[in-house]
């Protein structure tokens, strides 16, 4: 067994009610790290079958580093193949579930097969049981959880990922979620309505002290960021803290990203919610930053996204309303940024915006698909379509766009094309050197160099989501540090290169996986509105459209340096 993995892993398999705990492979630890890499590895034969066909797996997946003293190293990836997409699809997670498995005794677990009638799995550190939870089915996530039980961690869906909404998500902890691609509908395929999880047991360390060093100098880097504890920063103000920035920055998607800035943009910027809400910090376990926001009433304080397209994509400058929708979505278990995407295609699609109740009732028919809920469920792509009218869907590869308009940053613009899962600002985060100009400042409205950096962001981002740390720390940390926290916990001896490697690796796999799928070329692509509209003109400040021939010069360098053959 190697330091820093428990060495066993759970398999189980609903249709039978199978339960099976084998040894972590080796070689799996080795050449995909833990977290999305050993999900993408996992999935490679099962990848071809429907979301809901029973043989597709469903992977939670921890890292070496949960459960030690590594900054950030209390999170998981969840790993299946999208409702939404059809793409292979993972999402990063905090909260603590990863600490409570990694301490019940298991790497990951994979589940298969169907269940013949709504079940919770429990585990208490090596008693796993499957139990019936038919008195749960259509109970929303804080009901569920409240008959749960506060002892340990849990994941749970809603009646959205009952009822089949292609972006449901899986709730971890209440309000920590696998939010995009639908996942929770992939836990819903299988009628497992809630994982609950509670471990007490120790994880090995190869190096304490050398431990012990990589923490300080990774502390050192955090607490000299203005980005991570700064007066602005995100430990101040939660990810909201980028409200303010993307506003200057005139790149904030509005009204369906027909502009790019929206007036009233500060009435929910961080300070204004910490202002009238009171929020406190809150957030994972093993984190120092603290990212998470709750009101003094306990409100869940939404994130820069869920803000963003509640209020600009969908016009709407009602702070309570945005705070309402987030705990919606939360409850009814929905991703909030397809979810406010999909409303503002709808409202284009209406010619009319929806005032603040109208989007909240709108969130409440998509979670129960009643009425036009049952067609906005489908997502904003497979709706647009329906309507003849797929142009007003601002999607790649079927995932909506989050809260970045492309034509205010073009590596931001050239990384939601090349993105395995779809529109996704986190597989590269292309928002840290051309806004945050961390670690190096470039010029956002320029492709030069941004193949190479999108490439190289794209397997460090593998390697962090594999180890399962959080990305935020890498506004000030580099991959460096973490081979000093990786090798002292494992005892391997990793450096820079060899994770960029195990990064390369794993994102050539997904995009192998999603060949498989039919995807190739024509998908790495923006949607026209980006080419042919502008987002913004006042005066010298100027949000163009995106010149194609470029954007498209980009894409084959991107290629090239990617080693894709034509």
């Amino acid at each position: 067994m190697i330091h820093g993995y428990t060495g066993k892993s759970l398999y189980i398999d609903l249709s039978n009610n199978n339960i099976e705990i084998s040894d972590t492979p080796d070689n799996l630890c080795n050449d995909y790290i833990g977290g999305r890499g050993f999900g993408v590895n996992l999935l490679k034969n099962h990848i071809t079958k429907s979301y809901d066909d029973p043989d597709m797996p469903l992977i939670i997946a921890t890292g070496p580093l949960v459960g030690t003293a590594a900054p950030t190293s209390g999170r998981l990836s969840v790993i299946s193949r999208s409702p939404l997409t059809g793409t292979v699809f993972d999402c990063s997670v905090g909260g603590k579930f990863a600490t409570e498995l990694k301490r019940a005794g298991f790497d990951f677990i994979k589940i298969t097969g169907k269940a013949s009638k709504w079940s919770v799995i429990s585990i208490e550190n090596g008693a796993i049981k499957i139990e019936d939870a038919e008195s749960l089915k259509g109970k929303n996530v804080s009901d569920t959880r409240e008959l749960l039980g506060e002892r340990g961690s849990d994941v749970v869906i809603g009646s959205a990922g009952e009822n089949g909404v292609r972006f449901a998500s899986m709730v971890f902890d209440g309000h920590y979620l696998a939010g995009r691609g639908g996942l929770g509908s992939v836990m819903g395929a299988k009628r497992l309505k809630a994982i609950k999880v509670t471990g007490n047991g120790e994880i090995n360390v190869h190096d304490p002290d050398a431990l012990d060093r990589a923490r300080t100098d990774i502390m050192r880097l955090l607490r000299a960021s203005p980005a991570i504890f700064g007066e602005f920063g995100l430990s101040e103000y939660g990810t909201a803290a980028l409200v303010d920035l993307i506003h200057a920055r005139r790149m904030e998607p509005t009204n369906n990203f027909r502009s790019s800035v929206f007036p009233d943009a500060g009435n929910y910027s961080g300070y204004a919610m910490k202002k009238k809400y009171g929020a406190k910090k809150t957030g994972c376990r093993g984190c120092p930053i603290l990212c998470k926001k709750q009101g003094g009433n306990k409100e869940v304080i939404p994130e820069f996204e869920s803000v963003s397209h509640f209020g600009a994509l969908n016009g709407n400058s009602d702070l309570p309303s945005i705070i309402e929708a987030n705990r919606l979505c939360n409850e009814f278990g929905i991703d909030t940024i397809s979810t406010a995407s999909t409303i503002a295609c709808y409202s284009e699609f209406e010619e009319r915006r929806l005032s603040p109740d109208e989007l909240l009732n709108m969130i409440k028919m998509i979670g129960e698909r009643s009425g036009i809920g049952d067609e906005l469920a489908e997502g904003s792509t497979r709706f647009a379509t329906s309507r003849s009218r797929p142009e007003l869907s601002m999607a790649v590869k079927g995932l909506e766009l989050p809260a970045y308009d492309p034509r205010g940053a073009y590596g931001m613009a050239l990384s939601f094309a090349t993105s395995n899962r779809g529109a996704c600002h986190l597989r590269a985060y292309p928002i840290s050197y051309e806004i945050l100009r961390k670690p190096v400042a470039v010029d956002r409205f320029s492709f030069e160099g941004k193949a190479r950096m999108v490439k190289i962001s794209e397997d460090m981002n593998a390697v962090v989501d594999s180890l399962t740390a959080c990305k935020f720390v890498f506004f000030a940390a580099s991959l460096e540090e973490y081979a000093g926290a990786i090798n002292a916990v494992t005892g391997s001896e990793h450096d820079v290169q060899s994770l960029l490697k195990a990064g390369e690796r794993i994102w050539l796999l997904e995009r192998e996986l999603n060949e498989k799928n039919g995807f190739g070329r024509k998908d790495d692509d923006l949607p026209d509105r980006f080419f042919t509209e502008s987002g913004y003109e006042e005066g010298s400040i100027h949000i163009g459209q995106i010149d194609r021939s470029s954007f498209v010069d980009a894409l084959k360098r991107y290629y090239k340096i990617r080693g894709y053959d034509p």
